[in-house]
């Protein structure tokens, strides 16, 4: 397998399962998120038998689903909100030095973004990983670019 050109981080996997007649039929969702560091990233949800290969199409899904983020100077050009289901998220511009103040999920999504200096904060009261990984992504998605 040859080295690919983003850098990954594994958000979390979880067993599911689907019940049928026969019992409950067992498999793993896998979500990753992907970025080059520069301004580009995505995020992918997997379902397969075992892990491996969960996180191998959420892998591909995630490349399918890479957005461009105007970044500028390390940080973002103005202060977004995003709400995606029970997910509410505000991202900040940060002045160069302070770093990237985010938890969660959110995090993740930022520094693979190539975000060094922002601020952010999950105002909604949900644990879910993946819901707050999509509004943070929705949230980017709002940014504008400058002329």
């Amino acid at each position: 397998m040859e080295k690919s050109e983003y850098n990954q981080k594994v958000l979390e996997i979880k067993r599911v399962a689907r019940v049928t007649k026969g019992g409950k039929r067992l498999s793993f969702r896998a979500t990753v998120i992907i970025g080059d560091n520069r301004s580009k990233v995505g995020l992918g949800v997997g379902k397969g038998m075992d892990v491996s290969s969960a996180i191998e199409k959420a892998i591909n899904l995630a490349k399918k689903n890479m957005i461009e983020v105007p970044i500028k100077d390390g940080t973002i050009g103005h202060p977004v909100y995003a709400k995606f289901k029970a997910s509410e998220i505000i991202i900040k511009p940060a002045k160069a030095g302070r770093g990237l103040i985010a938890g969660g999920a959110v995090r993740t999504v930022l520094s693979l973004a190539g975000i060094i200096n922002a601020t952010a904060k999950i105002l909604g009261t949900t644990t879910n990983q993946m819901n707050n990984a999509k509004a943070a992504l929705l949230a980017l998605k709002k940014l504008k670019k400058e002329e």
